[in-house]
């Protein structure tokens, strides 16, 4: 089996988890040394160890170092299996991380799965379920990947419990797409979720961003969540133009006031909106695999992130397709992949 050698000191969790992906895509196994080595606790963290034994369960593959703190990793991908899967990260770490690290595994397999995720659905360093189903899972669709999500329930950090599920249909063939205009705006609304605070804190975030943007009383969504998971909030703004709908996200946390977090989702939209550009810096850097997968294609986005530009050299070693940015104007970037 061909194995690469992989710097783990180069990224965090995601350069982990987009390993573990390519692994399972290309048959190609990796060892991983000094994982997370630059952060303030080094190795694999819960979350991350979810990931890898839910890659490893996918794949058939064979795991040594597959420990909490583990600081090294040698994975060797087998064959890719469809099924009914559950994965816990045990804590309020990110269920939609390891969704996303066995998604391209399960649409490539030759059968539907299903899969039962709990964990952290509303992570303030993961994307959220609703950023996955209104953002991530319709664009897949162009590739010609049919996922279907499904939130039980909201979970916050500390407490967790969220549960998500997921049905990933099989993909015979992806296609190259480019998702470079985003067409006409459409609409924007917004959502305050809140579990177990007051309601008052969802609507002062939801009069900042009806002050930016003008949101009438039918774009405002006050949300409180039933039987609540401990305390918790999460703000949506959703920016709907004809081609894609952008999701940005703000997580309430103690000592920062509502029209804080409020204020800095609204900045983020309308730094994209001032753009030319039509994915966003986060959704940019998770299409890159899906695009590599398929051997081509393109977008336009507000900056390629650090994310972006570690997770394309990643796929590099794993793809034979180059990837490449250049610079549009002042606020937008095209982003290219070629085989």
């Amino acid at each position: 089996m061909e194995m690469l050698e992989l710097d783990g000191s180069q990224g965090g969790g995601q350069l982990l988890r987009s390993a573990l992906s390519l692994s399972l895509c290309t048959g190609i196994g990796f060892t991983l040394q000094d994982i997370r080595a630059k952060r303030s606790k080094p190795g694999l963290m819960r979350q991350h160890l979810t990931a890898v034994n839910a890659a490893a369960k996918v794949g058939g593959a064979n795991v040594i170092g597959a420990e909490l703190g583990a600081t090294s990793l040698r994975f060797e991908p087998g064959t890719i299996r469809s099924g009914d899967y559950e994965f816990s990260t045990g804590s309020a770490g990110s269920c939609t991380l390891v969704l996303q690290t066995v998604l391209p595994a399960l649409w490539s397999a030759d059968a539907t799965s299903r899969v039962r995720l709990q964990g952290g659905t509303h992570n303030p360093l993961a994307p959220c379920a609703d950023f996955l189903a209104e953002s991530f899972v319709p664009r897949l669709r162009d590739f010609g990947i049919e996922v279907d999500l499904e939130l039980e329930s909201p979970g916050f950090y500390p407490a967790g419990g969220g549960v998500l599920h997921a049905t990933v249909h099989p993909a015979r063939e992806l296609r190259a797409c480019a998702f470079e205009s985003r067409g006409e705006l459409e609409r924007i609304d917004g959502t305050a979720l809140l579990s177990a605070l007051s309601s008052d804190i969802g609507l002062r975030e939801l009069a900042v961003l009806q002050a930016r943007f003008d949101l009438g009383e039918d774009a405002r969504h006050l949300r409180q969540v039933r039987p609540p998971r401990g305390p918790g909030n999460a703000l949506i703004l959703r920016v709907r133009h004809a081609a894609h709908t952008t999701t940005f996200t703000g997580f309430g946390q103690r000592g920062t006031s509502a029209e804080t977090v409020a204020a800095r989702v609204a900045n983020e939209a309308q730094t994209y909106l001032d753009s030319g550009a039509c994915i966003d810096e986060y959704l940019g850097d998770q299409l890159l695999l899906p695009m590599a997968l398929a051997g081509g294609g393109s977008l336009t986005t507000t900056a390629p992130s650090d994310h972006l530009r570690s997770n394309a050299a990643l796929i590099e070693k794993f793809l034979p397709v180059e990837i490449t940015w250049e610079q549009q104007d002042a606020g937008t970037w095209r982003v290219t992949v070629k085989s």
